[in-house]
């Protein structure tokens, strides 16, 4: 479990760095919605993971272990290209911004391909809602880095100074990847022809093709909503008027804080009704709560003022619980459909299809928001919410224990 804590953090870090730190950096110096919804295409790599999955759980890189030596390669890619994300401006730099944004993605979805693997593969199956939820709550703590901390420098000092800060952060967790043991498993595939094939073939003949469509289609659909409505978040607060400080303080922190309690509490929530139902109720509430943000869009339209801190406070606590709880079901999911033999490639694949969304379905957010405007914008985003909530029928039906 405290294995599952520092992953978390590692994984986290490069992640929060693009989806929070990368668009305030770009909107506070001038840079438009547009370009900035079109950043979530240097995210790439997140949903196309699978396909060098299979040299990850082929290959022992410099003999230091299958698992630990693509860890480390990963980890100091990300810090790198952290460190020099801010040295460029981007109103004359932006795509060499957006390719470092782009290495940046490649070793963080890299990284994430070892370390659901090795965690996949240290948890017994009883062990899977618990884990992941850890890993889940400490994955939002590295948020606080660069969606809090980084934020709050950023009014004290140059964003060159702010990238360096945020990439140091990384060095806890590469030491203590050099530090970890590998996880023993049997079967581990002989060729890399073995490492391709083998892990769909054993997927669809355990599950049968249809139910594997269905299984891919409600991994897309679950947080299509909950993704897209927070993918321009920080513009959006930018927009209702607070100042990055109070976005650092409030929104951000508020926010995390309120998903790592919600992915402990789902966990633990877990351990007592199985993943299935656990994926009907925080479904819900992971639906509901996008209102709220449809909530502030009105306060600002009506009134013309800036939203009161209490109601920012509110409707962030409300959405991001409901976020935790929906995402700490919905990896145990994931986790709990894999095969122990295969666990990167399988894993890889799932995941990627979860990053979708995240990807491509996102970069189109700028120009519905300067479409639709930011109310009919969340009001769209929830009813993106239902397909998944009505494939739960046949993936998981609510009572039926999903257990590995």
């Amino acid at each position: 479990m405290g294995i599952c804590l520092v992953l978390g953090f590692a994984s986290g870090m490069p992640l929060f760095v693009i989806l929070t730190l990368l668009g305030a950096f770009l909107r506070d110096l001038g840079v438009n919605l547009k370009e900035i919804g079109l950043f979530s295409l240097c995210m790439f790599p997140y949903t196309w993971k699978f396909v060098w999955a299979p040299l990850v759980d082929r290959y022992n890189l410099f003999k230091l272990g299958r698992r630990r030596s693509w860890l480390i390669l990963s980890q100091l890619l990300v810090f790198s290209s952290i460190l020099i994300l801010g040295a460029f401006n981007p109103l004359k730099y932006l795509y060499i911004i957006a390719i470092v944004c782009f290495i940046l993605s490649f070793a963080s979805a890299t990284q994430d391909i070892v370390i659901d693997a090795y965690r996949r593969e240290i948890l017994d199956d009883n062990e899977l809602g618990l884990g992941n939820s850890l890993f889940i709550s400490s994955y939002r703590v590295a948020g606080l880095v660069p969606g809090g901390i980084s934020l709050i420098l950023a009014d004290f000092m140059g964003w060159t100074e702010v990238f360096v800060v945020t990439s140091i952060f990384m060095l806890p967790c590469l030491l203590v990847t050099i530090f970890l043991k590998e996880p023993k498993v049997c079967n581990t595939p002989r060729t890399l022809r073995a490492a391709i094939t083998e892990p769909f073939l054993e997927f669809v003949k355990r599950k049968g093709l249809k139910h594997l469509l269905l299984i891919v289609a409600f991994v897309f659909f679950y947080k299509l909503g909950d993704s897209m409505a927070t993918a321009l978040a920080t513009p959006f607060y930018i927009d209702l008027g607070y100042s990055l400080k109070t976005i650092g303080i409030v929104a951000k922190n508020a926010g995390l804080w309120s998903m790592i309690i919600g992915g402990i509490l789902g966990g633990m929530i877990m351990l007592k009704t199985g993943i299935n139902k656990a994926l009907w109720i925080f479904g819900f509430g992971q639906l509901i709560t996008i209102l709220g943000f449809v909530l502030l869009a009105y306060v600002k339209n009506s009134t013309g003022n800036t939203p009161s801190i209490l109601l920012f406070v509110l409707v962030i606590v409300a959405e991001f619980l409901g976020a935790g709880l929906g995402t700490a079901a919905f990896v145990s999911f994931i986790a709990s459909t894999t095969n122990k033999a295969y666990t990167a490639t399988q894993f890889a694949l799932l995941t990627s299809l979860s990053a979708v969304p995240r990807t491509f379905c996102n970069a189109t957010t700028g120009f519905i928001v300067e479409s639709l405007g930011w109310q009919n914008f969340f009001v769209f985003c929830t009813i993106l919410a239902v397909p998944g909530m009505l494939l739960l029928l046949k993936v998981a039906p609510f009572r039926e224990n999903k257990e590995s």
